[in-house]
């Protein structure tokens, strides 16, 4: 199905045009055209699939429809994200679809100063992108009211469960017309997302454009076995062995992210870090030196794993993998993206075993290993006989030591001699 068949207004046409959007992606095709008629919706589709299309096109048509003046504090509009990365991506990617019409988009986060983003809301903005901490912070001084608020969407639902903004988020959606039209998007359902969808949505359809906790059928897996301290060896080798160029790497903690980058810097790679000790202007910084080609790797936490959408990223690693199952489903989306091949490469030791094995029933499929020579690892089976075999043993010689001991305890004892 083509854009252009939604007799979309022209300005917006133009836009839609301009950003290079021919034909529609499958959640854009069956999303666009119910929400665009006002119907509350649950979708669930994978990331990379084109869902920020797939809700802003619809908005921005519809408040066309039905133009209004900007109002001073007064947002038509309000888009909740988990995280400061993804709102800076959606407040870029739905700016650009609003090119040629008077609709303006602002982000809300933290990290950064209150104060130009109240000035903003003071001047009037009718689309706002937030993160519900920092959207909090600015109603609670008196900077935004949301009661005109007529579109909510709520982006990574999923994910904003997972960080606990489930609280917030209700108490969000309290302060938003009641009339609203409301679109919840997630890349994973669970019953906590159902759960939350029954709460805020009317008489809503659900969208399923994948099978549940699905991943892109145009990435491939594949895991390396690998002892947790050779990790940052095998990396370098797979590095140079297969030219990678602007890998993102994913670890499950800040220190094992530090440690990486100084193993990495060590060997004159050029690379950085983007995790939750680093202050919003130095993450700034390291995505856009890797979007630009100016970084060979970028190491992230579960920070990063939303709102980076980098053109053409072949390789994403997981140099851990995460603690929830889910969260490799987000991890890898940053590859293989709008129909593009890419590669999701995960290191596993055998403490990871059991992790792995829950993220293969998630998706539904079994990851091919491939056994990097020199870096080989007993199995976790191998690894438990080997124990139990020690711990027979280890029985057994206490049984021979006792039996010996008994042995010698029954002895009859020597008479002492007696000196004639």
């Amino acid at each position: 199905m083509q854009f252009s068949s939604l007799d979309l207004a022209p300005d917006l046409q133009r836009a839609v045009v301009e950003c290079g959007y021919s034909t529609m992606t499958p959640v854009q095709e069956q999303a666009i055209v119910p929400a665009r008629r006002g119907k509350d919706l649950q979708v669930t589709a994978q990331t990379g699939t084109g869902k920020t299309a797939a809700f802003a096109i619809p908005i921005l048509q519809r408040m066309l429809d039905k133009p209004k003046a900007t109002a001073e504090k007064r947002p038509r509009a309000l888009i909740l994200t988990p995280t400061r990365e993804l709102a800076e991506q959606l407040a870029n990617t739905i700016a650009a679809y609003a090119q040629f019409v008077p609709i303006s988009v602002t982000a809300l986060y933290g990290g950064v100063k209150m104060g130009g983003q109240a000035n903003k809301l003071k001047a009037g903005v009718d689309i706002v992108i937030s993160t519900p901490g920092r959207l909090i912070e600015h109603m609670t001084l008196g900077n935004v009211i949301l009661t005109d608020v007529e579109f909510v969407v709520l982006d990574e639902a999923d994910r904003m469960l997972d960080m606990g903004f489930s609280t917030d988020v209700l108490k969000l959606m309290q302060m938003t017309a009641t009339t609203r039209q409301t679109l919840l998007f997630s890349a994973t359902t669970s019953p906590a997302v159902n759960e939350l969808s029954h709460k805020i949505l009317n008489n809503h359809q659900q969208i399923r454009v994948t099978k549940i906790n699905s991943t892109a059928d145009t990435v491939n897996h594949v895991v390396y076995p690998v002892e947790e301290n050779r990790k940052i060896d095998l990396f370098e080798q797979l590095l140079a062995e297969n030219n990678w160029f602007q890998v993102l790497v994913f670890t499950s903690t800040k220190e094992q992210a530090d440690r990486l980058l100084a193993g990495l810097q060590k060997s004159k790679i050029n690379a950085d870090v983007c995790h939750g000790d680093k202050s919003q202007g130095a993450r700034r910084r390291a995505i856009a030196d890797f979007k630009s080609a100016k970084l060979q790797v970028l190491i992230a936490t579960e920070v990063a794993a939303r709102g980076l959408d980098i053109q053409g990223l072949d390789y994403v690693v997981n140099f851990n993998l995460p603690y929830l199952p889910e969260d490799y489903v987000h991890r890898i989306g940053r590859t293989g993206r709008a129909g593009a091949k890419g590669d999701a490469i995960s290191f596993v030791s055998r403490e990871e075993e059991q992790t792995l094995e829950r993220i293969q029933k998630l998706i539904g499929a079994d990851i091919k290993r491939i056994v990097k020579p020199g870096f080989e690892v007993s199995n976790r089976g191998s690894l438990l006989k080997s124990i139990s075999r020690k711990v027979l043993s280890g029985r057994s010689n206490k049984a021979s030591e006792t039996t010996i001991n008994l042995d010698a305890a029954n002895k009859p004892k020597a008479k002492p001699r007696v000196k004639k």
